[in-house]
């Protein structure tokens, strides 16, 4: 048991203080930017009078250093610092290659 206290002892310091970054999952609606996509996110809402559920759309600039994804794909991306004036997040990978013939 002493052991093990100090192996906790060892670890890192602020190992287990590094924050999650938001991921979301959306499709590509523009690859024509060098390193950069355009990606469609589409999330439910629940209005507050009616009650009814509506789709708000919301297109995030992701960047694409090796130009892998293209028009129709579905992307995960996740936040990153400000890469440019739009661009704050980042391809993490592509979750399904579209099968459209463009």
């Amino acid at each position: 048991m002493a052991d093990i206290e100090s192996t906790t002892d060892t670890a890192a310091p602020g190992a287990e203080a590094k924050k999650k970054r938001k991921t979301v999952v959306g499709e590509v609606v523009s690859d024509k930017m060098d390193k950069t996509i355009s990606v469609r996110v589409v999330r439910i809402e629940k209005h507050r009078t009616y009650h009814k559920f509506m789709q708000r759309k919301t297109i995030y600039k992701a960047h694409d250093e090796e130009g892998q994804a293209g028009l129709g794909d579905m992307v995960r991306i996740e936040e990153v610092r400000p890469l440019s004036k739009t661009k704050r997040w980042s391809l993490i990978e592509i979750v399904k290659k579209s099968t459209k013939v463009v």
